[in-house]
C-alpha cells in the first residue's frame, strides 16, 4: 500500500490501487434519513473524485428509517457502483447511524459526511492527506470563508455553533472552531481507541471531546459548505440542548465543582464570622439575619460538589470515560463510610435542635435567643441528609454496565 503522494505544487493525489485482504483504503460513511434528493448527488460526486484521484474506496450508506425512495436509490446505484453498500440501522439517531457505519467500515481511513450535498466531496483527498501526515483525526471548518450565503440559519451560524464551539475550546482546550461540522475523517486505528455511545446529534461533540481526552492528534482544515438539498432534520433547540448537555456532563469541574466550592466556602466563612459576633459592612451592622444566606450558600455549594461526583461517575461507568482520581476515591470512600459520616452530621444537627427545644420547654415556652444555633442545626441536618442520599446515588451510578 502506498500513501498519498503530491504530484505537483497543487498537491494532486494519486493512489496505488493494490490492496491487502481486499479491504478498501478509504471508507466513506453517509448517514441517511429521507435524503432521496441529495443522496444521488453525493454518490455521483464521490464517484467523480474517486475516479479523478484514483481513490480506493467503499461507500456505506447507513439508512436510519427512510420512508421516501432513498433505499431504492441506493439499491439501484449499487448495481452501477460496486463499492456502494446499503446498511440499515433501526435505532433512530444521527449518532446511532454513524456508530453502525463505523463498526462496518473496513478502510484504513474513514471519511464521514452528511448525505444532503452540503459538503464538497472534492475535499476528501485533503482530509486523507492530513491523516497520512500522521494526524489521527481531521475536522472541517465551515466558518473559514467558503460558506455559501444562506446555507446556515442565523441562529446556527451566529449563536449555536460559535457558543458551543467556544465552550469546548474553553473547557477541553481543543483548538477546533467548528465542533459540529459533519465532514470529518479519522483513521480506523484511532477510532478503535474511542468509546462512543451517544445516539443523537451530540455524537459530533462526543467524538471530538473523547478524541481529545484520548490524546489523539486532531487538526482542522477549511472546507466549502453549501445549501442543503432536501429538508433539514436538525431541531435547533432540542439538538442544541443535547450538545450543551453533553458538554456540561464532560466538564463538571468547571460547571459544578469550582462554583460549588466557592459557594460552600463563602457560606461557611460568613457563617462562622456571624456566629462568633456581629459584622459591619459599609457602616451597616449585620447580626444573625445574613446567616440564612450563609446557610443557603453552604447547602447549594455542597449540592453542586455532589453533582460533580454524579457527572464524573456517570461518565466513567456509562460513557467509557476514565478518571483515576474518581476510581481511587471510590475505593477509599465507600457507601458505608459516607452513610456513617452523613449520619453523624445529621445527628449533630438533630441533637442541637433537641437541646434548643428542651431549653425552650424549660423556660415555660418563653422566647429564646437561639436563632444562630437554629440556623446551624438546620444546616447540619440538611448537609447530613444530602450526604446520605447523595452517597446512595453515587453508588447507583457507580454500578458499571457490562
Amino acid at each position: 500500500m502506498t500513501n498519498l503522494m503530491e504530484r505537483d505544487s497543487n498537491s494532486d493525489i494519486s493512489r496505488n490501487m493494490t490492496q491487502k485482504n481486499n479491504n478498501p483504503y478509504i471508507s466513506i460513511i453517509l448517514p441517511c434519513l429521507n435524503e432521496e434528493k441529495g443522496l444521488p448527488v453525493c454518490i455521483e460526486s464521490i464517484n467523480r473524485i474517486a475516479q479523478k484521484e484514483g481513490l480506493d474506496i467503499e461507500i456505506l450508506v447507513v439508512d436510519n428509517g427512510s420512508t421516501d425512495s432513498s433505499i431504492k436509490i441506493i439499491q439501484d446505484l449499487s448495481t452501477k457502483f460496486s463499492y456502494l453498500a446499503l446498511e440499515q440501522e433501526d435505532v433512530k439517531g444521527y449518532g446511532s447511524a454513524y456508530l453502525h457505519g463505523l463498526a462496518k467500515a473496513r478502510g484504513k481511513y474513514i471519511f464521514m459526511a452528511d448525505a444532503d450535498a452540503t459538503y464538497d466531496f472534492e475535499d476528501i483527498p485533503k482530509f486523507i492527506k492530513k491523516l497520512e501526515e500522521g494526524n489521527d483525526m481531521v475536522v472541517g471548518n465551515r466558518f473559514s470563508g467558503m460558506m455559501d450565503s444562506n446555507s446556515m440559519t442565523f441562529l446556527h451560524k451566529w449563536v449555536g455553533n460559535p457558543i458551543l464551539s467556544s465552550l469546548v475550546r474553553l473547557f477541553f482546550k481543543i483548538k477546533i472552531h467548528d465542533i459540529h461540522c459533519g465532514a470529518r475523517a479519522i483513521s480506523k486505528e484511532a477510532y478503535q481507541r474511542l468509546t462512543l455511545y451517544t445516539l443523537g446529534m451530540e455524537f459530533a461533540s462526543e467524538m471530538i471531546i473523547k478524541a481529545s481526552k484520548a490524546k489523539l492528534k486532531i487538526v482542522e482544515i477549511p472546507i466549502k459548505y453549501r445549501m442543503r438539498i432536501g429538508e433539514s432534520k436538525l431541531e435547533t433547540f432540542s439538538d442544541g440542548w443535547r450538545h450543551l448537555r453533553f458538554i456540561l456532563l464532560y466538564s463538571p469541574i468547571v460547571i459544578f465543582l469550582i462554583p460549588g466550592l466557592l459557594l460552600f466556602l463563602a457560606g461557611l466563612i460568613s457563617m462562622l464570622i456571624l456566629y462568633i459576633g456581629s459584622f459591619s459592612l459599609f457602616g451597616i451592622t449585620l447580626y444573625f439575619h445574613p446567616m440564612f444566606l450563609s446557610s443557603l450558600c453552604i447547602i447549594l455549594g455542597y449540592e453542586l460538589i455532589f453533582f460533580t461526583g454524579f457527572s464524573k461517575i456517570y461518565a466513567v461507568t456509562h460513557l467509557g470515560d476514565t478518571d483515576k482520581i474518581i476510581e481511587k476515591l471510590f475505593k477509599f470512600l465507600t457507601l458505608e463510610k459516607a452513610i456513617m459520616l452523613g449520619g453523624i452530621i445529621a445527628v449533630a444537627g438533630v441533637a442541637l435542635f433537641i437541646t434548643i427545644f428542651i431549653q425552650w420547654v424549660g423556660s415555660n415556652l418563653s422566647g429564646l435567643d437561639q436563632t444562630k444555633n437554629l440556623i446551624v442545626a438546620l444546616t447540619l441536618a440538611i448537609i447530613g441528609i444530602q450526604t446520605v442520599m447523595g452517597s446512595f446515588m453515587l453508588s447507583i451510578l457507580g454500578i458499571k454496565e457490562k
